[in-house]
């Protein structure tokens, strides 16, 4: 088994949900006392959080690129960022490490083609929805977005920051999310991303009539497969 290098802690919350997700496919498949050969890094998010307000993406960048190099010099063989917002910098994580980086958003478009579907509902932060680096990243395995109205992703960007991030989650707010995926689906979605690695902790597959597809859990089991290939 491989060595994952988790660069965590963005939020905790949802890290803690890739370290039992992870373990708990481990043992699915190997039985007994098996689990996840992994090494995590979790960061302060305050910090985070802050360079993403100030869009100061370089700083954020730099930090998590000497995380990933202390994960390498560590002993992991890959590295998998637990967050879709911080996949903006995955190239300057790259630049500075020689082991790969798993991808959410590829791990998630492959998802997504196994279900032979065309076009994608797709929840997260501002920065995920309104920004080009995860949009075009899963645009380029021939794959249509649609993202909520202006009003709606403002509010499903505060839930996530306001709530899910600090462990809150609240009836109100998961009534507004599945409200947002039925204005998605009017438009035509054929599926949902849950693409932030929280939001699979409001709502679920079982919540909605089409397929969902929730980024913590597609990105830990693909982490487990290349720890195994």
């Amino acid at each position: 088994m491989k060595t994952i290098g988790l660069i965590g802690g963005m939020s905790w919350e949802s890290s803690a949900q890739y370290y039992k997700i992870m373990n708990e496919e481990v043992k699915r498949r190997l039985g007994g006392l098996h689990s996840a050969q992994c090494i995590l890094a979790s960061v302060d998010f305050e910090q985070i959080e802050r360079f993403q307000k100030l869009g100061q993406w370089d700083e954020a960048g730099a930090l998590l690129a000497t995380v990933a190099s202390n994960l390498e010099k560590a002993g992991a063989d890959f590295i998998i960022i637990c967050t879709n917002t911080m996949h903006k910098v995955v190239t300057i994580i790259e630049a500075a490490i020689s082991i790969p980086i798993l991808h959410i958003a590829d791990a998630t478009a492959y998802e997504i083609k196994r279900s032979k579907l065309r076009k994608i509902g797709l929840l997260g932060t501002k920065y995920t929805m309104e920004q080009d680096f995860y949009k075009e990243r899963v645009q380029q395995h021939q794959i249509d977005i649609v993202i909520p109205n202006e009003t709606s992703r403002i509010e499903v960007n505060r839930i996530i920051f306001d709530e899910l991030c600090l462990g809150e989650t609240k009836a109100t707010s998961k009534a507004y999310y599945l409200q947002v995926i039925d204005e998605l689906i009017q438009q035509g979605a054929e599926g949902i991303i849950l693409g932030c690695t929280e939001i699979g902790l409001l709502v679920n597959m079982q919540d909605i009539d089409i397929p969902v597809f929730d980024t913590t859990i597609i990105h830990a089991i693909s982490a487990v497969e290349k720890a195994f290939s």
